[in-house]
């Protein structure tokens, strides 16, 4: 697996400061999409045993609130792969620190779909918050925090997994009326 980029102290990816994993590949290929290099499985760096400790580092401060994975796509079958004992080890070495992935694929087809493989299971049970559903251009809306069109839903995963059925994640409400009351 290849990754294209990490940021370090990120604040858009996710609920408080976190470290985004940027892999590499990406079959669906979304228009408008806002990462498309990232398209290729050869773009960027290697996701070598040293970039995993440098992240895991990252992860220690106090401030930093957890890990983000996006992409390209973390959900392509060679990224899950690479992704789960990954994920496993973050969650080991942090449990108390959220796991945020972002995916155009739905919650449903990851269960159920071409994309899962024996690690799909593994990588959701890491999860706390899965962003799923392709960017749609048509939909897109600058006021949604997290997301980038309305489609898009942001999945309590643990909640899900319990109840059986979408648990959709609970913001601030400060945040999703748009006001500072």
């Amino acid at each position: 697996m290849n990754y294209s980029a990490i940021k370090y102290c990120d604040i858009a990816n996710g609920e408080g400061v976190r470290t985004s994993l940027f892999v590499s590949g990406c079959r669906r290929r979304c228009p408008f999409c806002f990462n498309e290099e990232a398209w290729s499985f050869t773009e960027g760096k290697a996701f070598d045993e040293a970039t995993q400790k440098a992240i895991l580092e990252s992860l220690s401060p106090s401030y930093i609130d957890g890990l983000s994975v996006l992409g390209g796509e973390p959900m392509e079958p060679e990224n899950q792969k690479g992704l789960a004992p990954f994920l496993e080890m973050v969650k080991e070495h942090y449990p108390e620190k959220s796991i945020w992935c972002y995916t155009g694929d739905t919650y449903e087809d990851l269960l159920h779909g071409s994309k899962h493989t024996d690690a799909t299971d593994r990588i959701l049970a890491c999860i706390d918050v899965l962003v799923d559903g392709a960017f749609v251009q048509e939909l897109k809306d600058i006021t949604l925090r997290f997301r980038g069109s309305s489609n898009q839903r942001i999945i309590d995963i643990p909640a899900t997994r319990t109840s059986g059925s979408i648990v959709l994640w609970d913001d601030d409400p400060i945040f999703s009326t748009h006001t500072m009351e």
